[in-house]
């Protein structure tokens, strides 16, 4: 009986433990596009959408009558048969196919929405992940410079008190590291989150943070916004909504037909059955849906009006988050070749001295500190160009993946720009970063 415990306490904790598996960020956007409820949800519309096609198809039931009187005739039974005049059924499925596109214009801009919701969770991992790195060396850094006082204090060279400062820097890095696995659980938490995957599946993530987004021009980004932002898409299917709304009141306008026909029965003296028939039309003579059209035409001119100024907004967006693109790529460029490798040699150079006892413990701390913190700037602008590209191509509203490695002209700045990057952090030989490592591979 304990054995049978022990096994099925073995099996509920291997199903328990994460299961890892790689990952492209455009299989993350592929992977989203299938299975985000959020998006099921909204595509479930589209039924809804044609069903109200169906029913904008329909046409109107006659009515059947009986009568039964002591008047003559006695009994008589008929039906009513309403006939629709001036092309209404047609104006209607009109009507509910535009609302119809309206719905896809709904769920598409979703579908932009999730896109870069998964775009800034993927690389919100990679950015946790990358964090979790720093902090897991800056353990290492701390220890070893521990190493050294204590060595020093041994030989008699320094006092305790620069051994007991050390190891306060070892606690700190370690309760540092400890907080930034469990931001990076978050961050996982939040990336299966969207592509409705298991909380417990763990990725590797293979498009690494370093491989920044290409770069498109500025009259690309704006001529494509004209036909495929979601706002302006919007708009001008409202437009094409109004217009088949007001053709189906002027439709309206035209008054029904309706026809009776049927048998009566029982006159005594006159006959003994005959038929019956009537035709009656609504007169339009006081309303005629002017008020209606007249609103729908109101309408019309103020959606004319909301596309100008919403196409001026777009503009104006796109541009700035074009140009907050740029200064983030540059920001990154610039502490990928400069920042990230000075503050690495100027930490190794104060370690060296302080250890031939040519500078102080404080000089070593220094030093470490402003490496750490330039290489978690470096790691937050690189997610920085990220978000912005994310931001750039949703309100463009058409994916604009282009890895910036791929693109001849900038592949030699990337390269170059990952190998300063992985060699401040040790190297192909010392430990580097593995997503630098993995960047570095792909030329």
């Amino acid at each position: 009986m304990g054995i049978l415990v022990l096994i099925c306490a073995a099996a509920t904790a291997a199903g328990a433990q994460q299961t890892s598996k790689t990952l492209t960020l455009a299989q993350a956007l592929d992977m989203a596009n299938r299975q985000n409820l959020d998006l099921v949800a909204a595509r479930a519309q589209r039924a809804v959408s044609a069903a109200g096609v169906k029913i904008a198809g329909e046409r109107p039931n006659p009515t059947g009558n009986f009568t039964a009187l002591r008047d003559d005739p006695h009994e008589g039974w008929w039906f009513d048969v309403p006939f629709e005049l001036g092309s209404k059924r047609k104006r209607r499925i009109e009507l509910a196919r535009a609302q119809g596109v309206l719905t896809n214009d709904d769920v598409a801009a979703l579908e932009r929405l999730i896109r870069q919701s998964v775009r800034d969770a993927f690389f919100g991992l990679a950015l946790a992940r990358g964090v979790t790195a720093q902090k897991n060396d800056a353990v290492k850094l701390a220890q070893r410079l521990h190493d050294i006082a204590q060595q020093r204090y041994d030989a008699g060279d320094v006092p305790q008190l620069e051994v007991f400062q050390a190891d306060l820097v070892v606690s700190q890095a370690q309760a540092d590291y400890q907080v930034a696995q469990q931001d990076e659980k978050v961050a996982l938490s939040a990336l299966n989150a969207l592509l409705d995957e298991p909380p417990v599946t763990n990725w590797i993530l293979l498009t690494p943070l370093e491989t920044l987004p290409a770069e498109p021009s500025l009259s690309d980004l704006l001529a494509r916004a004209a036909n495929s932002n979601s706002q302006l898409q919007r708009i001008a299917q409202q437009e094409q909504i109004e217009q088949s709304q007001r053709a189906l009141y002027q439709a309206d306008r035209i008054p029904n037909l309706t026809v009776q026909l049927g048998m009566d029965y029982n006159s005594p003296h006159n006959f003994r059955y005959g038929p019956r028939s009537q035709v009656s039309m609504e007169v339009p003579i006081f309303m005629r849906y002017q008020g209606e059209i007249a609103q729908s035409n109101a309408s019309l001119l103020a959606l004319e009006d909301q596309a100008a100024a919403t196409r001026r907004a777009v503009d104006g967006r796109i541009e700035s988050a074009y140009f907050q693109l740029d200064s983030r790529e540059e920001q990154a460029r610039l502490y990928g070749k400069s920042l990230v490798p000075a503050a690495a040699k100027l930490e190794s150079l104060a370690e060296e001295s302080y250890r031939a006892g040519k500078a102080n413990i404080l000089s070593v701390l220094n030093a470490q500190q402003n490496v750490q913190q330039v290489q978690q700037k470096y790691l937050q602008s690189l997610y920085a160009v990220h978000q912005a590209f994310a931001q750039l191509e949703a309100t463009v509203g058409v994916p604009l993946d282009c890895i910036r490695c791929e693109n001849g002209c900038k592949k030699d700045d990337a390269k170059k720009m990952a190998v300063d990057a992985n060699r401040a952090r040790g190297g192909r030989g010392g430990g580097g970063d593995p997503g630098c490592l993995r960047l570095l591979e792909r030329w």
